[in-house]
């Protein structure tokens, strides 16, 4: 099934950087096809934001405010560290930020800590015990996925800057910045340039990054897959343990400075939103 052993390195590579999708087109999906549905990506995204719903739920009602546990204590500490970043970063008040901005960064934390398990373990399962061919199970490595949610974050900036601008405040920014009256169809491409940077740079950042990471599990794996064969296992076999586990560490930062960055970038962008002068 998915095993470097038994299939060559441009499959193996290829087959776990597959989806595994449904097409709701007659004629048939082409790549990146938008009637394509991605069934892991929807599943694995879900389960964690699901995941997440139940941990805060479930430690709502056991909080107390005395002598509070080690998970109380630590949940409050991620609490408190969002909480200083939006007081740091965003502008005035606005109640619906801080639980955004929380909702970001351990939604997007959590679908980036799937790199971390073991990368055939998953697709093994599925493969032996339900008969899935295919199965992807880092929800960020899959383009949709940061591009939705970048552009859920787009959307709440325009939504923003109509309502604390106006309407006609709004199209004075596309008019008159950044080089005033004189220079409009200059102001118009810069200003439109600068807006549809905001979702792409969230949005390909994370993929980015993400697929990078993913990739280098995938040459690591294969290490022990194609190159420990006989004799040669007893110098491949530990280099492969040494790669992986020392990735594995360097790739717990990466999961989590880009889930750290995705928030700030939220706060950042919706706060230049709520400011009259931008």
């Amino acid at each position: 099934m998915a095993s470097g052993e038994k299939m060559g390195t441009v499959e193996y590579i290829q087959h776990h950087l597959t989806n595994n999708s449904i097409c709701l087109e007659d004629g048939g999906c082409g790549p990146m096809s938008f009637w394509q549905i991605n069934l892991d990506t929807v599943f694995f995204s879900t389960l964690l934001g699901a995941l997440i719903v139940f941990v805060a739920w479930r430690t709502s009602r056991s909080m107390v405010a005395g002598t509070p546990s080690g998970f109380q204590n630590f949940v409050e500490s991620i609490l408190d560290f969002v909480q200083g970043q939006v007081k740091d970063t965003f502008p005035g008040h606005n109640p619906i930020i801080a639980p955004l901005a929380l909702t970001i960064f351990l939604w997007v934390w959590l679908m980036n800590f799937m790199d971390l398990i073991p990368v055939d373990l998953l697709p093994y399962i599925a493969h032996t015990f339900l008969g899935i061919e295919y199965l992807k199970v880092v929800p960020t490595t899959d383009i949709n996925t940061p591009l939705a949610m970048a552009l859920t974050v787009f959307a709440l900036i325009v939504y923003y800057n109509i309502k604390v601008k106006g309407v006609v405040g709004f199209i004075k920014m596309f008019l008159f910045h950044p080089f005033g009256k004189f220079l409009v169809p200059v102001n118009i491409v810069m200003t439109l340039i600068e807006e549809i940077a905001k979702p792409l740079s969230l949005g390909l950042r994370l993929f980015g990054n993400m697929f990078a990471g993913e990739l280098v599990f995938l040459l690591i794996a294969l290490i022990g897959g194609t190159l420990a064969v006989g004799a040669a296992a007893l110098f491949w076999a530990p280099l492969q343990v040494v790669l992986d586990l020392a990735w594995l560490i360097f790739h717990i930062l990466v999961i989590t400075l880009q889930a750290f960055i995705f928030m700030v970038l939220t706060i950042v962008y919706l706060g230049m939103a709520h400011t009259e002068d931008h």
